[in-house]
């Protein structure tokens, strides 16, 4: 399984949308919705009342860290 990794040569101010976050995550948008209602999961915003949910780069890789965990170790 490979991690989900986000572009090193993004910006950590540049915008996602909430449709891109879910793809890039490749996880339902109903999933992710259902981490926004039970307050987990990244933080969002709405930019001057749109209707849309953006989140920032910075904060999409804050999330995928704090959300990895490192694969379990077997003894031989």
């Amino acid at each position: 399984m490979r991690p989900i990794e986000i572009p090193t040569d993004w910006s950590d101010d540049a915008l996602l949308h909430f449709e891109e976050f879910c793809s890039l995550i490749h996880t339902p948008q109903r999933t992710v919705r259902d981490w926004r209602r039970r307050g987990v999961g990244p933080r969002w915003t709405r930019i001057n009342g749109v209707g849309r949910l953006y989140i920032t780069v910075g904060e999409a890789r804050r999330f995928l860290r704090s959300a990895t965990t490192e694969p379990r170790r077997t003894n031989p």
